[in-house]
């Protein structure tokens, strides 16, 4: 059975039609012509009747917030923040604080001013030369890497909604990267470590750190139910992430590598946290109603004199 032709939106404010070509095509209200008091109606298009429904969803959602803008006006920092607020939602949200980092860091700066559709590879290609160059803070070629691949995934859903014909991060050239041997600290090194911490506020959560090499969000979300002194293990299951974007508030998330792993410390490791329990107990009732616990984040192992 063929489909309709033509449908339109509940709301009356959009309709969908399939062009004597194939082409589905979706014109929607966009806004008032102050001059002439008529409708301004634009038109996106698709191969199915479901691409151009969700590109007209998506477009009118934008202009009831007031923020909708042509794709052939686009700048690619506005893309960026369209893309990264509409089309990352199911990737885990420290994955999208690091991506939202990446582009205000180093992305937007270089390439935010320029159109979207008027991008290029060589744009592209002179913005990571610059980044590997810049002899006050080059950096290293994963980060190189992974600046390219946000810049990459974000130019892919733009080529995929036909904002663009091609995705300019195609044909970029980044150094190559070599991995280096990972070398333990030897005996001499962690004693200077130790003696250059000792009295440091920071001291009991760089001791942990140096005999279990949990991650630093790992580590940050220790909490006391995830320690059994018993069995001498800590779980390591989740991290603390600092959410910049919504207040600077830090939550717990799943661990960089979604794995869980059960560590079973030295024993001088596991002492070390039992008599910080007991020191952290006399802090916490020294402060008395000074102790702050912050919303959802109950039970840390490794605070400030406070709670925090």
């Amino acid at each position: 059975m063929s489909r309709k032709a033509t449908t339109r939106n509940a709301n009356g404010s959009g309709t969908i039609r399939q062009r004597k070509d194939g082409i589905w095509e979706a014109r929607f209200t966009v806004g008032i012509d102050p001059g002439t008091g008529k409708q301004i109606r634009k038109s996106v298009y698709g191969k199915t009747q479901k691409e151009v429904r969700q590109k007209m969803t998506a477009a009118q959602t934008e202009v009831d917030k007031g923020v909708y803008i042509e794709p052939s006006k686009l700048t690619v920092g506005k893309w960026l923040d369209i893309w990264l607020d509409e089309y990352t939602n199911s990737i885990k949200e420290n994955t999208r604080v690091t991506y939202r980092t990446q582009i205000d860091t180093h992305i937007r700066p270089n390439l935010g001013a320029i159109r979207l559709s008027e991008l290029q590879p060589i744009h592209v290609q002179s913005m990571m030369n610059k980044l590997m160059r810049d002899p006050n803070k080059a950096l290293a070629p994963k980060t190189l890497k992974n600046i390219k691949g946000v810049l990459h995934k974000s130019m892919t859903q733009a080529v995929l909604l036909k904002y663009i014909p091609s995705n300019p991060c195609m044909g970029v050239q980044l150094p190559q990267v070599q991995k280096k041997d990972i070398r333990p600290l030897d005996e001499e090194q962690i004693n200077a470590f130790l003696a250059a911490i000792k009295g440091n506020p920071y001291e009991m959560i760089l001791k942990v750190d140096l005999f279990t090499g949990m991650r630093q969000g790992e580590i940050m979300g220790l909490t006391w139910d995830r320690i059994d002194f018993k069995a001498g293990t800590i779980l390591v299951d989740r991290q603390m992430i600092h959410e910049k974007q919504k207040g600077g508030k830090y939550k717990f998330a799943p661990t960089k590598t979604d794995q869980i792993r059960k560590l079973r410390p030295m024993p001088s490791v596991m002492r070390l946290l039992q008599l910080h329990k007991k020191a952290q107990a006399q802090q916490r009732l020294a402060a008395g109603a000074s102790w702050i616990v912050e919303d959802g984040l109950e039970n840390l192992v490794f605070t400030d004199m406070s709670g925090r």
